[in-house]
């Protein structure tokens, strides 16, 4: 079925009218007409079936019926070092599958990358709808937030209380990811700090050890950073009963 990214009022409307992007992808992308059904999301975790009731040049009219809601899940965001090229996006594309509650992309001392206010403003409107467009495909009705670049220990420190952090660290003495999470205690916000390419700076790991966080790693392989966020993911979402 066909599912569109709506953000919905407490409690949700009988009827949401649509204009400009929604209204062009419903109608010309989409090619949807009157008496169409479909499923509207809000990113919230809310969903219901909806159906086109009026198609005009200017907006789009749909009928809304009663909202299912996702049962609550672990929280686990993502603190992910900026990467060169693509890769970001790689990993909010595929870490929005496996479950990701929020990402924190984090400048950090190995990062390349380093934007300017401005365009750090553009590449996260940019981000956010790789996320929208990720939990529309898969079937996620929440969408978790990606929060503006900033240094990392200032996203760590923004970090909900309570939240554990654990830093992929291949020079540390480290546990294992799965040991760690276990401990961490069903339920327990977790979040996941991994560098950029060349991996922290053993200054950024020293001040982070400083803020409670605790060495973890994945194995003896090494991995690329967009490939290790995902595994970690993947790991954890398995741990929690939700993988395989």
């Amino acid at each position: 079925m066909v599912r569109l990214f709506v953000p919905l009022p407490q409690p949700i409307p009988s009827e949401v009218t649509l204009t400009d992007e929604r209204r062009h992808y419903l109608v010309h992308v989409l090619r949807l007409e009157a008496g169409d059904a479909l499923e509207v999301f809000d990113g919230q975790g809310r969903a219901c079936d909806a159906r086109v009731v009026e198609l005009t040049p200017e907006h789009v009219r749909l009928s809304l019926g009663a909202a299912r809601v996702t049962p609550p899940r672990r929280e686990v965001a993502v603190v992910q070092g900026l990467p060169k090229g693509d890769k970001l996006e790689w990993v909010l594309q595929k870490g929005t599958e496996l479950g990701a509650s929020a990402f924190w992309p984090v400048d950090t001392v190995r990062s390349v990358v380093k934007l300017e206010p401005k365009r750090a403003v553009e590449r996260t409107g940019r981000w956010m709808k790789i996320v929208e467009e990720a939990a529309r495909q898969c079937r996620r009705n929440d969408v978790p937030p990606v929060h503006a670049p900033r240094p990392l220990a200032e996203a760590v420190r923004a970090l909900a209380p309570g939240t554990v952090v654990l830093v992929l660290d291949e020079e540390e003495s480290a546990v294992p990811l799965g040991e760690a999470f276990r401990a961490a205690g069903p339920g327990t916000p977790v979040a996941l700090v991994v560098g950029p390419e060349g991996g922290l700076a053993r200054e950024e790991v020293s001040a982070l050890w400083a803020l409670g966080a605790k060495p973890v790693t994945l194995g003896a392989r090494i991995l690329r950073t967009e490939t290790a966020a995902l595994a970690a993911l993947a790991v954890m979402m398995h741990l929690d009963g939700e993988l395989g």
